[in-house]
């Protein structure tokens, strides 16, 4: 995967990518969109991935449930794997289903030590049917448990020690939870392995202003805030120039929207590029 700007491909610019072949250096899809055998989508994909470096990130493998992993899941994250041969896959830190329940969303784990050996036990599993490694996304959170063994950064850093897995650094989660939760954002980025990250996320976040507390809402539906930018310009100056991907998943504008956000995110690598040269 160059470490380069990509953009999260959404069913409304598929079939322009089609057609027109923008310069990007690499789309992300959710794996989920691709668990049917057969169809236009994968046909589509098929002709996107003899042009263009392909991620899978995924949303429903729910690794810290206090289930077990669902094995018909895995087992169709494979096949999909072995289809399309990305250079990254991807989950969350999270969990999002039990008793056969999904909850449609990421929901926040305890920073427990027990969580901890948890994920790292799910992960290697996951790993080891995938035969590659796999990347896992710290998320955004609206309430956290009081108790814990870990802060978040220090969680983060541990179960992927642990697992031997890669990490996907999402920069705006991290900008959010530090708003939500009332912390430094810096001390966070600053306690990541930094050999271990792989991709970095950029996306949108939403300001509820009318409470009596500060709240941001990870919505993915409009352009990168300041803020985060400065945090990534911060974290491209930690980790060295990474893949970085643009998400926009709802009020999904044209793509020339989405590929100016990615140049932005180019120049900021391209800055770094020139400063260690």
């Amino acid at each position: 995967m160059p470490a380069s700007a990509g953009i999260g491909l959404r069913a409304p610019h598929i079939y322009r990518v089609l057609r027109e072949r923008p310069r990007v250096p690499w789309f992300e899809i959710h794996s989920e969109n691709l668990f049917a055998a057969g169809g236009s989508l994968h046909q589509a994909m098929e002709s996107i991935r003899a042009d263009y470096p392909l991620s899978l990130h995924g949303v429903g493998l729910s690794l810290g449930s206090a289930d077990a992993l669902d094995a018909a899941h895995l087992t169709r994250l494979a096949a999909l794997v072995d289809r399309y041969q990305p250079a990254l896959v991807s989950e969350h830190l999270c969990w999002s289903a039990v008793g056969g329940r999904h909850s449609n969303d990421l929901l926040p784990l305890p920073f427990t030590e027990e969580t901890v050996t948890l994920l790292a036990a799910r992960i290697s599993q996951v790993q080891d049917a995938l035969g590659r490694e796999l990347l896992v996304e710290n998320v955004s959170t609206y309430l956290r448990f009081r108790e814990g063994d870990y802060t978040e950064w220090e969680f983060v850093a541990e179960v992927v020690r642990r697992s031997g897995c890669g990490l996907l650094c999402d920069v705006n989660n991290i900008y959010v939870n530090s708003v939500n939760h009332g912390f430094d954002p810096r001390v966070y980025l600053h306690a990541l392995p930094h050999d271990a990250i792989r991709e970095i996320h950029l996306a949108g976040f939403t300001r509820k202003d009318e409470l009596a507390v500060p709240l941001l809402i990870d919505t993915h539906s409009r352009p990168v805030d300041d803020a985060v930018w400065a945090l990534y310009a911060e974290a491209i100056a930690r980790f060295g120039p990474v893949p970085t991907l643009i998400e926009w998943d709802q009020d999904i504008p044209e793509l020339e929207v989405l590929l100016a956000e990615a140049a932005r995110a180019e120049g900021i690598l391209h800055a770094h590029r020139t400063l260690a040269a």
